[in-house]
This record gives C-alpha cells, structure tokens and sequence, in this order.
C-alpha cells in the first residue's frame, strides 16, 4: 500500500468544493505562485517552522537533538543541520521536545489507509451536505502514486472525490487522476507564457494542453480563477483567461473566482522568508464582480469565492 507526506488533514472544509468535505493537502509543489496561501506546502520534504514569538529559551528542543545542534536555527529550511531531511531522525524530537510549541514539525508520511480512516470519520456529513474528499496541496499529482490509490480507494466506497490541481503534470497523470475524480478544481492563473512564468516560475503551455484534454476526455471541471492584483486583474489578462475557458465547452461547469487575499503573510515569516506580494492589497466587491461578468459573457456559470 502506498504512503505520501501530508501537511494536514483538515475536516469539515467548505471551501474545497461542494457541501462538507474533508481536505487532504498534500507536501510538495513545482510552482511557485508569489502570493501562495500555503507556502508550508512548498517542499516535498518535512520541515521545521519556527514562532519565535511562542519561544521561551528553554533550549528543550537542543537538548532534544540527537546532535546536540539548535534547531531554531534552521527553521524554515528543510534540512537540519545534520544535513539530514528534518523529521527523519525519530519524528523531529525538537518540536516534540518544545514546551511552548514555538518548533513545529511540517509534514508527515501518512499511509493510504491511515487518510482513509481520517475521510471515513466524516462520512454521516458527506451524506447530508453532498460532500466527500478534496485532494489538494501543495501539489496532489507530485505524489501521483500515492493520489491515484487514494482516488481509488474512495471510489470503491462511493465516496465523492475532488482533486484541485494546478494542472503542472506529465499529461497522462492528469488524465488519469482527473478521470477517477469526480471533480477536477482546475485552477487558471494566466495564460500568456511569459507572465505565468514570472508569476508562478513555469511555463503555461502544458498546464493549458491538460486542461483541453482533460476537457476533452469528459471529465467535470470546475475553473478556479485566482483573481491577483496587478499579475492576473487586467480585463485584458480576464478576456483571454475567458476565451480559453470557453474553449473547454460543456466539460467546465462553473467558474469561481478567487479574489486574493493576504492570510498567509504571517506563515512566511514563520520560513524565514519575505512575501513577495508585499501590501498588496484585496480587489474591491466591484473588480470582483466584474471578473465575474467576463466568464459569464463569455457563456459560463461564474461565482465568487470556493
């Protein structure tokens, strides 16, 4: 049986497609977006993020290591200073060891069954809400094994499964975990190569071939259009983001717009790192709305949010 590294598991979810669902974010991306919501979902590795502002100087957490090293000082990267992937040694004792959770290990190998058992617990509020399993990430098709047994593995006990996807894959994994889905939560950041590259730090033109053929295969797609100040916003980045959606046909069953927002900013500097989109701020109800009207003239179903 198959295992993955999974960053949570987050119950009674309603963001993540329809009615109440149990979300699965899976570790490791190839993108990376400058306002990403879960930048703890970045590395395909566990790390070890550190609230310096929870920290006592206790120093339990050196003690702890089996190296006698500090971890603190290598919150945010993926690495101890052993060289080793932080976690391996035993379940990273320092976050363990930390009486104020000021260390806090990221990212844990979970079996197939073990997510299992965590989806079955939600079982009675998927009967009553049409909810189900939403695999997402990070990137769930970088653990590909691991997400097609999961797929699966739902699907033999009839439970409604959606895969958010960035559509970043080799071709015939995404069609493969796309058509065991039951819905595909396809996001669409930019479709000029150039700026999606400057954007996200790849290329577009695979992403777009998925998402024609998996439109093409017959499977049920629903368009998630994060809406970015000053990357995606423009009505002309809109107008042609529409265009290819409406290129899709019948195969897209509704477009959401997602209008940025700022949450995560705090979890950057838990990596050490700067957000990159600064003091961006949130469109306004009027710019979100009007990004909906391009998608509906162009014949889709548009709604705001998840």
């Amino acid at each position: 049986m198959k295992s993955g590294l999974v960053f949570d598991v987050r119950k009674y979810s309603v963001h993540d497609g329809p009615g109440i669902r149990t979300a699965v974010f899976f570790k490791g991306c190839p993108l990376r977006c400058l306002w990403c919501h879960n930048p703890e979902g970045l590395s395909p590795d566990p790390e070890i993020l550190h609230r310096q502002d929870r920290c006592v100087g206790c120093a339990a957490c050196v003690r702890s290591c089996p190296s006698g090293l500090d971890p603190r000082k290598d919150a945010g990267s993926t690495l101890c200073a052993t060289g080793g992937s932080l976690g391996a040694c035993a379940g990273a004792p320092c976050a363990a060891a930390c009486p104020a959770e000021a260390l806090q290990l990221v990212g844990r190998s979970m079996s197939v069954e073990e997510v299992m058992a965590e989806i079955r617990e939600d079982l009675p509020f998927y009967d009553e809400s049409g909810g189900g399993a939403t695999f997402t990430g990070g990137e769930p098709l970088m653990q590909g094994p691991f997400l097609l047994e999961l797929l699966r593995a739902c699907k033999a006990e009839g439970i409604h499964t959606a895969l958010d996807t960035s559509g970043y894959a080799a071709h015939e994994l995404v069609l493969e975990a796309g058509m065991l889905a039951d819905l595909v939560l396809f996001d669409l950041k930019h479709v000029d190569d150039a700026r999606h590259r400057a954007a996200t730090g790849v290329s577009c033109a695979p992403i777009l071939e998925n998402l024609s053929a998996l439109a093409a295969s017959g499977a049920a797609i629903a368009l998630r259009v994060p809406l970015i100040p000053g990357i995606n916003d423009a009505p002309g980045d809109l107008e042609a983001a529409a265009k290819v959606a409406a290129s899709c046909g019948s195969a897209i069953r509704k477009v959401h717009i997602l209008p940025y927002h700022s949450a995560a900013k705090g979890k950057y500097a838990l990596r050490g790192q700067t957000y990159a989109m600064g003091d961006a701020l949130p469109p306004c109800d009027e710019a979100t709305r009007a990004a909906a009207a391009v998608f509906e003239r162009a014949g889709m179903s548009a709604t705001i949010g998840g």
